[in-house]
C-alpha cells in the first residue's frame, strides 16, 4: 500500500522548445494522474511554436518558467530548477505518456532508500507499447569504453517486455526523458553539465552521483510510454556530433586516472572507425559530425580538465555500479547476444 501525503514535495519539470504537440497530447495525463501528488512547471526553452498561447489558454493553472532563449536540455533544466524548491524533482520529456499510479512507487522507493540519490521507471515505446524504449528501457549501464546500454535495449535491438526486467535495480544510469531525483543532489552536484547541451547529460551526472557515494535504481513498478527523438530524430547529423562529442566529455571527466591514459585514445580511434562507416554508408553528414566532435573535444580538454579536478574532490571510496567489463558492441555483433539477460552477470561492476 503507497503513502499517500497531503503535502506537495515532488515537482513534475517538463523542458519545452516547441513541443506544442506534445504538451496538447501528453499535458492532461500528467495532471490526471500526478496533480494530487506535485508541482508541475513547464520550462520553456524560448518557443516559436505558440507553446506558451496554448499553455496560458487550455492550462492556465501550470506554472511556466519562460527563458530568453534555447539553452537545450542541459541549460534549460539547470536555469529553471534554481527557483523550485521541493524535496524531488521529476524531470519529465515532453513526449512521455505517464500511467496511473505512476508517482507512488517512485516516491515510495525514495522515501525508504535514503542512500538513492535518483531513479527512474520503466521506459517503453509508445509507438509499440509491447517493446522497451531506446532511451532508458528498464535501467541503464555503460560498458568500460563508455558505450552505453539498457535492461532490455543493446545497440538498437529493443526488447519485447514479457516482465523479465520487474525487479527494482541499482543500475548505472537512469532516463533523462523521466529521471526522480533528489533536489539536493541535484544541485550539490551543480545539475547537469551546461556544455553538453543535449544528450548523455543524464548519464554524466549519474556518473558524478555514484562518485560522490550515492545510488541509482530502476523501479520498474512504475511504468510510462516514450516517443522519442522528438527534438533530434535518429540519424540527424547534430545528434550524432552530440553523442560522439559529449561521450568523450564524460569519460574524460569521469574516468579513473589510471584509465583515462589508454582509453581515451581507443575512443578516438573507435570514433574514427565509426566515421569510416559512416562515409561508406553515403552518410557524410555523420562523418563530417564525428570529425567535428572530436575537434571539439580537444577544444574543450583545458576546460574538462578543470571539471575533472572539482570532480575528484567530491570522489569517495563507493566505486561506480553498473559497468561491463567487456565491450558491449563485441557482445553485440560478434558474439551475438541480443538480450540483457544473456550478458555474464560476472562481467559487471
Amino acid at each position: 500500500m503507497y503513502l499517500r501525503k497531503p503535502v506537495k514535495r515532488i515537482a513534475i519539470v517538463i523542458l519545452n522548445w516547441n513541443g506544442k504537440d506534445f504538451l496538447e497530447k501528453f499535458l492532461p495525463e500528467v495532471i490526471r494522474y500526478s496533480n494530487s501528488l506535485s508541482r508541475i512547471v513547464i520550462i520553456d526553452n524560448a518557443s516559436s511554436d505558440n507553446s506558451i498561447s496554448l499553455l496560458t489558454q487550455h492550462f492556465p493553472y501550470i506554472e511556466i518558467i519562460q527563458l530568453d532563449k534555447n539553452y537545450g536540455f542541459t541549460g534549460g533544466y539547470n536555469r529553471g530548477l534554481k527557483g523550485i524548491k521541493e524535496e524531488y524533482y521529476v524531470l519529465l520529456n515532453s513526449d512521455v505518456e505517464v500511467t496511473e499510479n505512476w508517482l507512488e512507487p517512485l516516491i515510495t522507493f525514495m522515501d525508504n532508500h535514503p542512500d538513492a540519490a535518483a531513479c527512474q521507471p520503466k521506459i517503453k515505446s509508445y509507438q509499440d507499447r509491447d517493446l522497451f524504449e531506446h532511451a532508458g528501457a528498464a535501467g541503464g549501464y555503460i560498458d568500460y569504453l563508455g558505450y552505453p546500454f539498457c535492461r532490455g535495449r543493446i545497440m538498437n535491438m529493443l526488447e519485447t517486455d514479457h516482465g523479465q526486467y520487474d525487479s527494482i535495480q541499482r543500475v548505472f544510469w537512469a532516463t533523462g526523458a523521466c529521471l526522480f531525483i533528489r533536489s539536493k543532489v541535484f544541485h550539490e552536484q551543480g545539475g547537469f553539465d551546461d556544455d553538453f547541451f543535449a544528450h548523455m547529460e543524464e548519464i554524466d551526472l549519474c556518473w558524478r552521483i555514484q562518485q560522490a557515494g550515492k545510488e541509482i535504481y530502476v523501479v520498474p513498478e512504475s511504468q510510462v510510454y516514450h516517443v522519442g527523438g522528438g527534438t533530434l530524430p535518429k540519424n540527424n547529423p547534430r545528434k550524432t556530433y552530440y553523442n560522439f562529442r559529449n561521450n568523450l566529455f564524460m569519460l574524460f571527466k569521469n574516468l579513473p586516472g589510471n584509465q583515462l591514459i589508454l582509453l581515451i585514445p581507443a575512443r578516438l580511434f573507435l570514433d574514427g572507425l565509426a566515421g569510416i562507416k559512416f562515409l561508406f554508408d553515403g552518410d557524410i553528414k555523420d562523418t563530417y559530425a564525428v570529425f567535428k566532435s572530436h575537434l571539439s573535444f580537444y577544444r574543450y580538454v583545458l576546460r574538462n580538465l578543470s571539471k575533472r579536478r572539482k570532480q575528484q574532490k567530491l570522489v569517495v571510496k563507493h566505486p561506480s555500479r553498473g559497468i561491463y567489463g567487456k565491450s558491449i558492441v563485441v557482445e553485440y555483433f560478434i558474439n551475438k547476444i541480443k538480450h540483457f539477460k544473456d550478458l555474464p552477470s560476472n562481467n559487471f561492476s
